[in-house]
């Protein structure tokens, strides 16, 4: 697989995860927990949930280069403008899925579950093309890499913290626990599983370099 069909899937994979997070919005049963933070202070504050993600990545690279400092590879900047991207589709997405307004829980739970899977969709084709990590994986493995802990585990305590920090700041600035319900565990829960279910089917690349499922393992 050529470097420019890497970046090609990485940056689909990104554009397809914002697909999937402004659509976990729209079911009303809370966000990823990854995108907690952001949605709550933009429900707080006159920014967008595109801004706001774009704002708390930007601190997570800042983040990363801290810890690391001279291991922080330079090409690692380019998850500003992926971020910015990122962040821009986000909002796009959140107006393209504005007709998504469910009033039936079991019509909540169907884009929630559409929503995780294009996001765990996402998270695997960023692994299968290996060049970069969008910040809020990239703070992960920085912590894992400096502080010598499993990335898993990291993983799940930034998620705790993400949520924590976003219930805090919703108690006091909305009277209320907002964009944090069931939707945000179930969320937490399936994403991983999905997620290495299309890591071991899309791990092929065609002669046009497009993904393609693999035989059933």
């Amino acid at each position: 697989m050529s470097i420019a069909t890497r970046y090609l899937l990485f940056l689909m994979a990104v554009i397809v995860q914002a697909s999937g997070i402004a659509l976990v919005v729209k079911s009303t049963l809370g966000t990823s927990p990854i995108s907690s933070l952001p949605y709550v202070i933009s429900l707080a504050s006159p920014f967008t949930l595109g801004q706001m993600t774009f704002t708390i990545n930007m601190v997570f690279v800042l983040g990363q280069y801290l810890l690391l400092r001279k291991d922080f590879a330079a090409i690692q900047l380019l998850q500003v403008p992926v971020t910015l991207v990122f962040a821009w589709f986000i909002d796009f997405f959140m107006a393209i899925w504005a007709w998504v307004v469910p009033t039936d829980y079991l019509w909540q739970l169907l884009p929630l579950l559409i929503g995780t899977t294009l996001i765990a969709f996402g998270v695997a084709v960023q692994g299968i093309a290996n060049v970069l990590m969008l910040p809020g994986e990239g703070i992960v493995y920085a912590v894992s890499r400096y502080f010598q802990l499993e990335f898993g585990k990291v993983k799940t305590g930034n998620d705790v913290i993400l949520v924590i920090l976003a219930a805090v700041i919703s108690l006091v600035y909305l009277d209320g626990i907002e964009g944090i319900r069931e939707g945000t565990l179930i969320s937490a829960l399936i994403t991983g599983t999905i997620a290495r279910f299309f890591l071991r089917h899309l791990s092929r690349v065609d002669a046009d370099g497009k993904l393609v499922f693999r035989p059933h393992l």
